[in-house]
């Protein structure tokens, strides 16, 4: 391993962009990934035993994940190969496989680092396994994206995956410390400022010197507003097509159920500030209507209709305005999921029975032969019954009565459970006269 400067960031050349001058030279100096890096740690531990194993770095951007690769191959002694999947193909990696053969032929270790390395298809990921499993190589890929998502299981079973974090403000206060150091001055913010400038860069490390590049020369004091005038904010890390997407729209899912209308209202807030189509939450809302609330508010599937409606009449933003009452009506309506589970024991039991045919006296008979079948016969016309209810049996004959649909006593479906009850009084009890019969 090369001998490390004495001072722990490369000053010798300012044309160099900061993030890069500013990149550490051992993991000590690596901020907000101590759950991972530290000696106690399980990076920490592999490093100090000089013993790698494959490894999936997955995190978001300007986490550390290109650095902490580099630095691993520097202090465990091994030659580091690095390669993007966005450029990079089979050919590529062919090359590195027969350099890291000969180095292995001659006692020197390789770590491969792969950026992005979802981007690469199955079989390119499949064209590491033999390296990885015989040890020519030392895998660490680098992934943006759920690797359970993108990667194969057969290249997630010969590696460990490591959760990176998104930087704390303490992490990123860090960082802007080390950035005046180096410097040689304080940034010209004042306090608001400096927090202003932590929160605009959402947890993205290179994000935060980018933007200090652009602030250091800026005439004191700036305070927040003449900060938002100079930079761009970070756009919110939100992915459409993939996990941030599935992410946030189970948080406000769960927020809803969990009746909590101000979680609520902020993920709907995210998700509209990453660019979501707000015609995708206004389905979302829907179903959540009709799965988790069901009978205990009836008007709450016409609520979320009613807001997709005026969306698709207004669109955007006036129309999010809509969504956002719907969210709020649903957050705080009464739950229950008994139409979910009463519909899917009887799609069980559907499945299970097969095609058994109705009662025959629940059947229309528009002709003589039907009739003569007894199709009809004995039907009672449930409202002109004493009780209004017939108490007849509408299963087929040859299966059992079952009960599906169990009421909560929430909202309006206490009146359902109780109304329930009264019928399977008026069913054992033999309920209705039993004269009042019709042929449809």
């Amino acid at each position: 391993m090369s001998e490390l400067p004495p001072s722990l960031f490369d000053v010798d050349d300012a044309s160099r962009p900061l993030a890069d001058r500013l990149r550490p030279h051992t993991l000590a100096d690596v901020v907000g990934q101590d759950h991972l890096l530290a000696q106690d740690a399980p990076i920490g531990r592999m490093v100090a035993a000089q013993r790698l194993v494959s490894m999936i770095l997955w995190g978001p951007p300007g986490c550390g994940k290109t650095t902490i690769a580099r630095l691993l191959a520097e202090q465990t002694n091994l030659a580091f190969e690095p390669l993007s999947a966005t450029f990079s193909g089979v050919a590529d990696l062919r090359k590195v496989f027969q350099a890291a053969q000969r180095r292995r032929e001659i006692g020197q270790g390789t770590l491969l680092f792969v950026d992005e390395i979802h981007r690469f298809n199955r079989a390119q990921q499949d064209s590491f396994l033999p390296y990885v499993e015989d040890g020519t190589i030392v895998l660490v890929g680098a992934t943006t994206e759920n690797p359970s998502f993108e990667l194969n299981g057969a290249l997630l079973s010969r590696c460990q995956v490591f959760v990176l974090k998104r930087l704390d403000d303490a992490a990123l206060g860090i960082l802007i410390t080390r950035a005046e150091e180096l410097l040689g001055a304080p940034l010209p913010l004042d306090d608001d400022a400096r927090q202003a400038l932590i929160a605009m860069a959402d947890g993205d490390g290179r994000y935060l010197l980018n933007m200090i590049e652009q602030v250091q020369s800026l005439p004191a004091p700036v305070d927040s507003a003449a900060l938002a005038a100079a930079v761009q904010k970070r756009a919110p890390l939100y992915d459409k097509s993939q996990e941030g997407h599935y992410n946030l729209i189970s948080a406000l899912h769960k927020s809803m159920r969990g009746s909590d209308p101000d979680a609520a209202l902020y993920w709907l807030a995210r998700m509209i500030a990453g660019g979501e189509d707000p015609l995708f939450i206004a389905r979302r809302i829907t179903r959540f209507a009709t799965e988790d609330i069901g009978m205990a508010d009836p008007n709450a599937v016409q609520q979320a209709l009613a807001a997709w409606d005026v969306y698709e009449r207004l669109g955007s933003p006036e129309g999010e305005l809509a969504i956002a009452q719907a969210v709020l009506y649903l957050a705080t309506a009464p739950k229950s999921i008994g139409v979910y589970r009463g519909f899917s024991r009887a799609n069980a039991a559907a499945k299970r029975t097969g095609s058994l045919m109705p009662p025959a006296h629940i059947l229309n008979a528009p002709t003589r032969m039907m009739k003569d079948l007894g199709y009809g016969k004995g039907y009672q016309y449930d409202p002109d019954t004493e009780t209004g209810f017939s108490g007849a049996n509408y299963f087929p004959d040859d299966m059992a009565r079952e009960t599906f649909y169990e009421p909560t006593e929430n909202g309006y479906e206490r009146n359902v459970a109780e109304r329930l009850r009264q019928w399977a009084k008026l069913r054992d009890q033999g309920a209705g006269d039993g004269k009042a019969a019709a042929d449809d």
